[in-house]
């Protein structure tokens, strides 16, 4: 556990860990069939200074904005912006291409067209808004605690989404790496749940339960339109849907329910 969990930190950060273990080679890539359930734990610990980078900046007095801003960009230091590459890229190839062939082309080309550009800003400018809001409402801890959890429960969806799909692109890191089975799909997805159970202390049983159900259609639409568009998964499109759950899940909780 403690190997997998290693490679998971070293595979989806710019975080420098060392050999943890007798077992943990720090060259080998992470085995997802068995490490996969672990992601959202892994999730969790790469949150955690962004986490602290909001604590400190909006105890300081900053506007909540400026503290959004400046915690995301920790966010995107600590994993070499690698989600958001993948939303980029899969809005360059999906609607900038007509053929299976040529998405998969422009998605493998490291440049960013328009749609990649326009994906970026809209993505970062709604998560930014969004914890913005929920540092307003819910102070210090329930923004900490939903960022934490909504960073965990959107890798749930996406080995949920990678379970599910077949790899689009058979030479590609995602079929490199191994798909999850469904077993470590059901353990992602209780352990990213249970990462957000804390937070109807703050925000109130509903809108938690629009973030998830904005999350689990968001993630269904989008392995559906990777099926139509080319076929399956990739890495990128894995990283699209992290993004894509993750702002789903900020929206939810930061929802006002009626009343009266």
């Amino acid at each position: 556990m403690i190997a997998d969990l290693a490679a998971l930190l070293r595979f989806f950060s710019r975080v420098p860990v060392p050999r943890l273990s007798r077992l943990d080679d720090p060259a080998a890539l992470p085995a997802f069939p068995r490490a996969g359930a672990l992601t959202p734990v892994a999730a969790v610990i790469l949150a955690l200074p962004g986490a602290l980078t909001l604590c400190v900046l909006a105890a300081s007095g900053l506007p909540p904005l400026a503290v959004a801003l400046v915690t995301i960009g920790v966010c995107m230091a600590v994993t070499g912006a690698l989600h958001e590459d993948g939303l980029a890229d899969i809005a360059d190839g999906f609607f900038g291409a007509s053929t299976r062939e040529r998405r998969l082309e422009i998605m493998k080309d490291s440049r960013i067209g328009a749609f990649g550009t326009l994906a970026l800003v809209i993505g970062v400018g709604l998560r930014a808004s969004l914890l913005a809001a929920l540092l307003e409402r819910f102070g210090i801890a329930g923004a900490g605690l939903a960022l934490l959890g909504a960073e965990a429960a959107s890798r749930s969806a996406m080995i949920v989404l990678w379970s599910s799909l077949p790899p689009a692109r058979p030479d590609g890191l995602s079929a490199a790496c191994g798909k999850p089975g469904k077993f470590a799909a059901v353990v992602a997805l209780g352990i990213g749940l249970t990462a957000l159970a804390p937070l109807p202390a703050f925000t109130g049983p509903v809108p938690l339960a629009a973030a998830l159900l904005a999350t689990g259609l968001l993630t269904f639409g989008l392995c559906r339109l990777a099926l139509a568009k080319i076929g399956g998964q990739t890495g990128d499109v894995l990283g699209a849907c992290q993004q894509i759950a993750l702002v789903a899940l900020l929206a939810g909780l930061a929802l006002e329910p009626a009343t009266g």
